[in-house]
């Protein structure tokens, strides 16, 4: 009787009056589960006899007794063993407020939320606190809230959740930014590059007189224009982890083929394709297309190139093929997957059931079932065997026809150079002995492996006839080379003129399954503890189990209708059916960040419990509804953000924001935000009016300088990895835009890597940092190609300005501003360049320095005085940052 009191008082639900009352649910169990549970209760394990997952199963205890007594902490076995440090073992210990929870639990009685099931089941993985987590709800379009501000200030609905957090602290929007500044935010925000001068003239004269229709014309522009796509697509090419090389070995070998999923990406955000459908074509667009993959036509080309984004996880399977590379690229695969879509850390239940989140190690595997069969661990491919060729039947019989034709050139140049090596040979069989003629000649026409010992002895006695071969012919005769070489030469040329009229054969870098009965489907087991070499229970495809009880979804193991599995198909149609609680939230959340420089939740990789919640999420949720509700279509969220009150507002700071709001997380002003590396270097061009504008196709190479920096050049070394010193024209692809430069993850551009650029060492990138460090100004300062730039960037001034020092200070500030000086900026400017100038003429030696003596006559004085203004001003923080 005395056990079951206790039972019931445990299990009792809390009074309305104890709402400030600690329960194990809600305040015990999460510390619990993420030091405790690993070793008491997890996987059977339950050390000492302990379990700690119920509130019961504490208060019956292990072998040391019971771990609680209720109402008395100090008495309590747990809290000593969790103060003395002796639990958890070997592990980060409890900090002292996790530790002062626990005692204030057991004092108010060690209470429970509700009453605790007899026994411990799958379906109480989760507790009903943790179901109710804020991102696992659905997503429900709120009314808009009730404003005390003038309509006028509030421009679309998404303004007015942002009115109503600032009405609570009794703020409200900073004034609308200048024209100047707000073309330039805009430009950067949707192409990634400056506004030209006269976009700027335009934009204010027209601002003038219609503010909203000058707005919106620059942003139909901009959204129409080619370099959208390739701003855009950098953004998503963070999230999915993409390189041109596999990465995980010091090799990094490349992959050839990777650049057709960039340009796949580009082309779709261009046109606007539904977001929902861009998902579904990169977690399974193979499976929409018929099987075989072949003769595809444009529509097949452009799903299977999709599934490309599931070929992003480095893979070292190409070096060293063995199962903890396999593994590997598939855990990096569901790595990035899940920061993606989810925005959650799903990596952390590989090895056991998520810490902080209510997912389960089973939920990892089932979600890795789902891509299992394209992987196939038993049946691997590796990266050189899972291309999809482009070309079709057709095409491979025209390139027959053309082979032949080319190896009949081919067969009367072999016949014309035996021509030539017989009348050689019989040459050289003269200066033998006469008996020793026919026995030579028949060891020299005798295949080498063929050949006798006496044929091979006899050879090596008359070494001109041994070493008589096509190449060396001219050293037998004189007249070869005027004679009949350039004959030879030329019927090579033909041969491979011929060849190069083949079509040529391209690759798709793609995630295809190759067509299965339900029985040869791969099965997926949970490894125990993560280890590959322990595989445990079987587990069928699925999503996580939270998800569950609010929407059902049947990924099936084998879709009948389907040459392949069908279940990546059925799961990307599960994300993207409108109901699903994280997708949407999770995209509208990284455009947020990306036109704020912070998401609405601040950690766009992390929704869960280690995240930061939602600043306004009513706003997030209204965001994510619209979304759906307007055909997942991007630009459309480009432009209700864009047009916004909030985005237009000015981004100067006053003391009374930053008391009440120094982080600015209620926006009652303009982030301002610093270029990311590639903005910046295709910034530099733009200015410079180097920029080649040129889209898609295979990335510009990126080689080793002698000094050893990675440089954008074609690698000249020798086979013993030697620079041979010479240089390959790369025809100005030099100054295309970052997103075409190869992405060696081992190979990074110096100044790629000093602003932050990733990688891709770790599997993607959800959120790129924002660091200030000094290596980046001494890179802007001192860097070759920094100076390559700046004296680009004068070449173009002295060109539109003329020789007015300053009519070229004005152009200069702006084209690099994209607004004109202050007299006293343009005084000074002016000024300057003059005292560089006069440097540069009394000091020559100091000249060739700057440039080198090849180019002195290219660079007088005038323009390294001129380019020392331009230096400055592309180094400035008013170049580095947008307001």
């Amino acid at each position: 009787m005395r056990r079951l009191s206790i039972l019931l008082a445990l299990s009792a639900p809390l009074s309305s009056g104890a709402e400030e009352s600690l329960t194990f649910e809600k305040n015990v169990r999460p510390i619990l589960k993420t030091h405790c549970f690993h070793c008491h209760g997890e996987d059977g394990e339950t050390k000492g006899g302990l379990d700690v997952r119920l509130a019961r199963f504490l208060l019956q205890g292990g072998k040391s007794g019971p771990a609680i007594q209720p109402g008395d902490a100090a008495g309590s076995h747990l809290v000593e063993m969790l103060q003395s440090g002796d639990m958890p073992k070997g592990k980060a210990k409890l900090r002292d407020a996790e530790i002062a929870t626990i005692e204030q639990w057991i004092s108010q009685g060690a209470k429970t939320a509700r009453a605790e099931p007899e026994k411990l089941g799958p379906e109480h993985a989760f507790t009903d606190e943790e179901r109710a987590w804020w991102a696992f709800q659905p997503i429900r379009k709120p009314a808009l809230p009730p404003l005390r501000a003038p309509q006028s200030t509030i421009r679309n609905p998404m303004d007015g959740f942002i009115a109503a957090k600032l009405e609570e602290k009794g703020l409200e929007f900073s004034p609308q930014a200048d024209a100047a500044t707000l073309l330039r935010r805009l430009s950067f925000a949707i192409t990634g590059l400056p506004p030209a001068p006269e976009e700027v003239e335009a934009f204010v004269k027209a601002s003038a007189v219609s503010p909203e229709g000058a707005f919106g014309a620059a942003l139909a522009r901009l959204l129409a224009s080619p370099a959208y796509g390739e701003r855009w697509g950098r953004h998503w090419l963070d999230i999915a982890g993409y390189a041109d090389s596999d990465g995980y070995t010091d090799k990094d070998l490349e992959r050839k083929w990777a650049w057709k999923y960039r340009d796949y990406v580009v082309a779709a955000l261009n046109k606007d394709k539904p977001f929902d459908e861009f998902i579904r074509e990169q977690l399974a667009g193979d499976e929409m297309v018929p099987q075989p993959h072949k003769n595809l036509a444009p529509e097949a080309i452009e799903k299977i190139t999709a599934t490309g984004f599931l070929r992003m996880a480095a893979d070292g399977t190409g070096a060293m093929n063995d199962n903890a590379a396999r593994n590997s690229t598939i855990a990096d695969t569901i790595k990035i997957i899940g920061s993606a879509f989810y925005g959650m850390t799903l990596d952390c239940a590989q090895c056991h059931d998520h810490r902080y989140d209510p997912i389960t190690q089973a939920d990892y595997y089932r979600l890795r079932a789902v891509f299992e069969p394209g992987f196939d661990t038993k049946n691997w491919r590796t990266p050189a065997g899972r291309l999809v060729s482009l070309l079709t039947d057709s095409q491979r019989a025209e390139a027959a026809k053309i082979e032949e034709e080319a190896k009949k050139v081919d067969a009367e140049r072999l016949k014309k150079q035996e021509e030539f090596i017989s009348e050689v040979l019989e040459k050289e069989l003269a200066k033998a002995e006469e008996n020793l003629r026919d026995t030579l000649r028949a060891a020299y026409r005798t295949e080498a492996k063929k050949r006798t010992a006496e044929q091979t002895a006899l050879l090596k006695k008359h070494p001109r006839v041994n070493q008589l071969s096509a190449g060396s012919l001219y050293l037998y005769d004189v007249t070869f080379k005027t004679r009949h070489a350039d004959t030879l030469k030329k019927m090579t040329e033909d041969a491979n003129a011929i060849r190069a009229t083949k079509p040529a054969e391209e690759f798709l870098h793609a995630f295809t399954e190759a067509p299965k009965k339900a029985e040869a489907i791969p099965a997926t087991f949970i490894f125990h503890r993560g280890d590959i070499e322990q595989p445990k229970d079987k587990v069928r495809p699925g999503d996580l189990t939270v998800l569950a009880g609010r929407r059902q979804v049947e990924v099936p193991e084998k879709d009948p209708a389907l040459p392949t599995s069908g279940r990546r198909l059925a799961f990307a149609k599960s994300l993207t059916d409108g109901k699903h609680p994280l997708v949407a939230r999770v995209i509208v959340n990284q455009v947020w960040k990306r036109h704020f420089g912070k998401g609405l939740v601040n950690t766009p990789h992390d929704f869960g419990q280690l995240g930061e919640r939602p600043s306004h999420p009513e706003l997030l949720d209204w965001l994510a509804a619209e979304f759906m509700e307007k055909g997942w279509s991007l630009k459309h969220l480009h432009s209700l953000i864009l047009t916004s009150r909030v985005w237009q507002q000015s981004s100067l700071r006053d003391e009374k924001r930053d008391l009440i709001d120094p982080d600015n997380r209620l926006l009652s002003r303009m982030n301002v935000q610093r270029l990311e590396a590639e903005t910046l270097r295709d910034s530099f061009l733009a200015v410079s009016g180097r920029l080649n504008a040129n889209a898609g196709g295979q990335p510009v190479p990126v080689t080793y300088s002698e000094e050893g920096q990675t440089i954008i050049g074609v690698d000249t070394r020798d086979t013993a990895g030697r620079q041979t010193g010479k240089y390959v024209s790369l025809n100005g692809e030099e100054y295309r835009r970052s997103l075409y430069i190869q992405a060696r993850r081992s190979m990074p551009l110096e100044m790629f890597a000093a602003f932050d650029a990733p990688a891709m060492t770790e599997a993607n990138c959800a959120s790129r940092p924002v660091t200030t460090v000094s290596p980046q100004s001494l890179l802007l300062m001192n860097n070759t190609t920094m100076r390559e730039h700046a004296q680009d960037f004068a070449r173009r001034v002295l060109a539109e300005a003329g020789d007015d020092v300053e009519k070229q200070a004005a152009r200069a500030w702006s084209l690099a501003y994209g607004r004109s000086p202050s007299m006293a900026e343009l005084h000074e400017s002016s000024a300057f360049i003059q005292a560089q100038t006069a440097h540069y003429q009394e000091h020559p030696a100091k000249l060739e320095r700057s440039i080198g003596p090849a180019e002195k006559e290219d660079a007088p004085p005038a323009l390294l005085g001129l380019a020392a203004l331009c230096h400055a001003l592309l180094s400035s923080n008013g170049f580095l940052y947008v307001d």
